[in-house]
């Protein structure tokens, strides 16, 4: 027999702890001494009753089945003992044996991989920042690392891959059961253009208890995990603490002070236990000198000391988007183009939301918070607006978690 069909025997006992297979290979030395060990030896090591009786039970059927199962779904088999398995988990004292893999290859321990966990039941200004995060992690050339829930986990992925983004989910089930249905897209996505993993075998059932379990995985392959929105009591509240337990870094995005789903983040950033950020930009600058490929492709250029901008000029836009066929006269300064609603290709397609934001930004590069000010509406209003116009092209982020416009809106002159 092969050495991973004694990791598959030795990872399948019932009883097991978590991480108990990785420690008791470890003990008899490899997963074939544990198989071949004289019964007496696991009394020996005081182990619970079912997980000895699990032990003497040498019958290979299941790893069989659990093999032939792999090979049918194009399932991948990484143990402990393979060089490939991730060194960021081999780190913990809790690893698991075994991972099923199915998706794309990804050198792990090269990318700076950032976990985004938060709320199923998420507010919808957390729906729309978990999407804007993923987004931004895409374009910095960022690994995301989460579940594949309802919420916060969800919209992060979808944003993600909207970019042409890589992201990993692990799983609380086997790699081949969909839960949540409402994910099944999300499933079929991934493991075409990322990677889903589990240490669960294929066909196992999606478990309340395999959560917590789940958690050490995304924050061990993870440099850092970002807290979006979480409850007092929830599940992305463990993971941060088992990131902090691996001696990894936590954020968090703070909230209104009283709001359930803030109450999470907040506690994490009063205690001292995550660094407080406001977008991408706060996440990897921890991280630009240790990967070279997170950094901004563009970093700002400052302009010199006493130079003034170039006057602007007038020219036609042009084609106008309706009318009697004029062109209209508006500024421009280099670099920057000027338009209305009326002129711009599909600008009257422009929510109301979408149009305050943009004439709010007008030549400045501002905050979101700073433009939920001057547009007048809410924050959660800004954000998703500046995530629609983000993904039309017509806003671009700029350090800071600040935002500009790539096109200078302004209303219309009523005519004389």
């Amino acid at each position: 027999m092969s050495t991973l069909q004694y990791w598959l025997w030795l990872a399948t006992r019932a009883g097991l702890r978590t991480g108990e297979a990785a420690a008791l290979a470890g003990q008899f030395g490899t997963p074939e001494a544990a198989y071949f060990a004289d019964p007496a030896e696991y009394d020996l090591l005081r182990l619970p009753g079912a997980l000895r009786e699990s032990l003497r039970d040498k019958s290979m059927e299941g790893v069989e089945a659990i093999l032939a199962r792999c090979e049918r779904l194009g399932v991948r088999v990484l143990t402990l003992q393979d060089a490939q398995y991730p060194e960021r988990l081999r780190q913990l004292h809790d690893r698991p044996a075994v991972l099923y893999l199915k998706g794309r290859e990804m050198a792990l321990d090269r990318e700076a991989a950032i976990g985004v966990v938060g709320a199923r039941r998420c507010t919808p200004y957390g729906v729309d920042l978990a999407r804007r995060l993923g987004h931004d992690l895409a374009r910095r050339s960022a690994v995301l690392v989460s579940g594949i829930a309802q919420g916060v986990d969800a919209a992060a992925l979808r944003g993600a891959l909207s970019a042409g983004g890589r992201v990993i989910s692990v799983l609380g089930g086997g790699i081949d059961v969909v839960y949540p249905p409402s994910s099944a897209d999300l499933f079929e996505e991934i493991a075409v253009r990322g990677l889903l993993v589990s240490e669960y075998p294929p066909g196992t059932p999606t478990a309340g208890a395999h959560y917590p379990v789940r958690n050490r995985i995304i924050s061990g392959l993870s440099v850092g995990v970002a807290v979006v929105e979480a409850g007092e009591r929830s599940g992305a509240l463990i993971t941060a603490r088992l990131a902090l337990d691996q001696n990894r870094d936590v954020f968090a995005f703070p909230g209104p002070v009283g709001a359930p789903m803030s109450v999470g983040p907040n506690r994490l950033i009063q205690r001292g236990e995550a660094k407080p950020v406001f977008g991408v930009d706060d996440i990897l600058e921890e991280y630009e000198n240790l990967y070279p490929a997170v950094r901004p492709s563009k970093p700002p250029v400052s302009a010199p000391r006493n130079s003034r901008p170039a006057p602007p000029r007038r020219e036609p836009v042009s084609p106008p988007a309706e009318g009697n066929g004029k062109q209209e006269m508006v500024d421009k300064a280099p670099g920057r183009a000027y338009s209305t609603f009326e002129t711009y290709p599909g600008g009257a397609s422009f929510s109301d939301d979408e149009k305050a934001v943009l004439l709010a930004l007008g030549e400045d590069t501002l905050h979101p918070d700073e433009l939920a000010e001057a547009a007048g509406i809410p924050a959660r209003r800004v954000l998703s607006a500046l995530t629609i116009l983000e993904m039309r092209g017509v806003v671009r982020s700029a350090p800071g978690s600040r935002f500009a416009a790539a096109v200078v809106f302004r209303r219309r002159e009523s005519p004389d």
